[in-house]
């Protein structure tokens, strides 16, 4: 039975890294009274960033390219939302599109028709000495790409951050009630741009964990939906660092089940198992999973599109 449990909880790991990455750095954007639907173009332009810097000068400078071009389609969100006053909705859909069409471009002009053969070096695991000798769980968990751990770390730091920091609870204030937490001398655009900048970050750092933690080389769209799913996790999570560490976990799962359906000799199409992450993420947004309450601020601006 190891053998099937043990790569089913790494295959879990593994997916949920990106996603919790992404998650965590919209959780920032919503908690500020936004929402980046432009999150899926930063993960894309992440992926494709890191394939060039990882090209160029190896893993570390593929990770560092990843988390400007996530930063790069960050600071055009905050253009368009913060400074400009655009509808939100429509500037992430646009940004989306920008990047899938950016980088599909860049992609086939930099490296041509055989751009999809394309493989670079990848991140390789690092053992964390005694945790991964523990029986089932210790190399699914304590054996992963050094990014896995930054993951695991987010959370527990982002808690921490938005209860005990005075920049913490300045963010929360902004998502419920902006005008009061500026009439209490908070800056709330600067802190908002600031919210959109490190989601973005955040974004292309998981965008790039897809290419330099997972497949090695870059597909076009090969986000796969993944920014939408992000969005899903942050609703499923309530809003909170740990719901949304647990979110991705549970979507990492229900991407890991073909792998142990496959393990266990099941013969069911594969294409069964890949819908079961996007039928999640209705269920969420569509509030299955039970009634959560947004930030506030959230909750006004989407229902003045109503």
């Amino acid at each position: 039975m190891n053998d099937v449990i043990e790569p089913f909880i790494a295959a879990t790991v593994r997916t949920a890294v990106p996603l919790g990455l992404a998650a965590f750095g919209e959780l920032l954007v919503e908690r500020a009274g936004l929402i980046n639907i432009g999150l899926e173009g930063a993960i894309l332009a992440g992926a494709f960033g890191a394939l060039v810097g990882a090209s160029a000068a190896g893993v570390g400078a593929g990770f560092a390219t990843a988390a400007l071009a996530g930063l790069f389609i960050g600071v055009l969100f905050a253009l368009c939302v913060v400074w400009i006053r655009a509808d939100q909705i429509i500037a992430g859909t646009a940004l989306t599109l920008l990047s899938v069409g950016a980088t599909g471009t860049l992609y086939r002009a930099f490296y041509g028709s055989g751009g999809a053969a394309l493989g670079i070096a990848t991140s390789e695991p690092l053992a964390i000495p005694g945790l991964s000798a523990l029986p089932v769980v210790g190399t699914a968990l304590f054996a992963q790409p050094p990014i896995t751990y930054v993951a695991y770390l987010t959370g527990p730091v982002m808690a921490w951050w938005f209860r005990r920091t005075h920049a913490g609870l300045a963010l929360r204030s902004i998502g419920e009630r902006p005008e009061a937490a500026e009439a209490a001398g908070i800056a709330v655009d600067r802190a908002r741009v600031m919210a959109i900048l490190v989601g973005g970050t955040l974004g292309g750092i998981a965008g790039g964990t897809l290419v330099l933690a997972q497949a090695g080389t870059f597909a076009e769209g090969m986000s796969a939906g993944r920014g939408f799913i992000a969005i899903a996790i942050v609703v499923l999570g309530r809003w909170t660092p740990h719901g949304v560490a647990a979110g991705a976990l549970l979507f990492g799962a229900a991407s890991a089940l073909q792998y142990a359906f496959q393990a266990m000799g099941w013969n069911a199409p594969y294409q069964l198992f890949l819908v079961v992450p996007y039928l999640l993420t209705l269920a969420a947004l569509a509030g299955a999973v039970g009634r959560a309450r947004a930030p506030a601020a959230l909750g006004r601006a989407l229902e003045a599109r109503r």
